[in-house]
């Protein structure tokens, strides 16, 4: 360990860090933060492309590859080869702390915790049965718990992530919940003009994928639309098979004013939420945390979202938004007709999103983070690990 308390830390990202989601972009916050306290990091990644990025600290190990599974798709480095690249970065590096982020994740997160000889911290982020959960968890029970073993310190990303960790990792765990950068999301960001034309804007963000439950927000659109003429419903992120449909569906219903713009660059994105009169987040679960609904709250814009655990966890139904039951288009019109018909309504509850935003501001999750290290670090002596443990 250096001097005080500055330590020389690994964030290991099991997926693409050419393709952002929402495990990149929290190591990418934290990296941010961690840096800022002075401490000396380094992200390790897989990437399916070569990275253009500012980020000088970034490592790259393994090449990413889509992994198609239930009803998404995962980028992450399957190759069996990564062994020799692994142990040249940690025996060059020295870590005092390596923290994986899904730390039983294939290959790359696996691996790293299997040649790791420091302190190891792991970060559970998901409460869902995709891959890494149904086949990279555990591919052997003997292997689990060898490497489990190593984890000294386990964080969860809320009470839905800890609780599906502990079906497969028994133990203690700390929850900290995903931080959201004020500086970035904040509600004196300016709309996107071309949407301010006195329509009323309702907004959905991320991947198209059908546990993302779009559909369902199409179908309540459709309801209310003879009803509020003048809205509109902007549909924004990646994916193209599920947008084809989505696109022949709306045309196929004569649904008109519904826009949709693929991925939205992360410098962009405050502006869209700024531009919506209300969020939606028709989510129909596997959602461990709601990262979403916070970039929305901070910018001050009310919320409809499903009330799945993930959610609820973040927004109090009648607060800072609504919540629905999922897979309910009717109950999600229904939302929608309260919302868009009561500007005071949505004043309220986008004050009071902005309010509970700054409970998960970066710097105090980065804090509590920082404090975790040097619990688990001045309370552990470096093991010595069998190199194939």
């Amino acid at each position: 360990m250096g001097s005080g308390d500055i330590l020389k830390i690994a964030l290991v990202s099991p997926y693409d860090f050419s393709y952002p989601g929402g495990v990149v972009n929290h190591i990418l916050a934290l990296e941010k933060q961690l840096t800022g306290m002075g401490h000396d990091v380094r992200i390790i990644a897989p990437t399916s492309k070569e990275v253009t990025s500012e980020n000088s600290r970034y490592l790259n190990i393994g090449k990413a590859r889509p992994v198609p599974t239930r009803g998404t798709t995962t980028r992450i480095a399957i190759s069996l080869h990564l062994a020799p690249q692994i142990k040249e970065v940690l025996e060059r590096e020295k870590f005092d702390i390596i923290h994986l982020h899904e730390p039983f994740m294939p290959m790359l997160c696996s691996a790293v915790l299997r040649f790791s000889h420091t302190v190891n911290i792991g970060t559970f982020h998901a409460a869902t049965n995709r891959v890494g959960y149904n086949w990279g968890w555990p591919v052997s029970t003997l292997m689990l718990k060898r490497r489990s073993r190593k984890v000294m310190g386990r964080i969860a990303v809320s009470k839905t992530a800890m609780e599906y960790a502990q079906k497969h990792v028994p133990g203690d765990y700390t929850i900290i919940p995903n931080g959201i950068d004020l500086d970035h999301f904040n509600p004196d960001v300016k709309p996107i003009e071309k949407y301010c034309d006195g329509k009323l804007n309702i907004l959905f963000v991320g991947r198209l994928e059908k546990r993302k439950g779009v559909k369902y927000l199409l179908k309540a659109y459709q309801q209310i639309k003879e009803e509020f003429p003048d809205s509109r419903l902007i549909i924004t992120g990646p994916g193209t098979v599920l947008r084809d449909r989505f696109e022949r569906d709306v045309k196929k219903n004569c649904v008109q004013d519904v826009v949709f713009l693929g991925n939205i660059p992360l410098e962009d994105l405050p502006r869209y939420y700024k531009t919506a009169d209300v969020f939606c987040a028709p989510a129909i679960g596997q959602e461990s945390f709601g990262i979403i609904l916070l970039e929305a709250m901070a910018v001050g814009t009310p919320i409809i979202a499903t009330n799945i655990d993930g959610y609820a966890s973040v927004l109090t139904n009648g607060r800072e938004g609504l919540l629905v039951p999922p897979k309910n288009d009717i109950e999600l019109a229904n939302a929608l007709r309260k919302i868009l018909s009561d500007k005071t309504l949505r004043s309220e509850m986008g004050a009071r999103g902005i309010l509970t935003s700054h409970e998960y501001d970066w710097r105090k999750v980065a804090r509590r983070i920082n404090d975790f290290y040097l619990e688990i670090f001045n309370r552990q002596t470096k093991p010595e690990w069998p190199v194939n443990y």
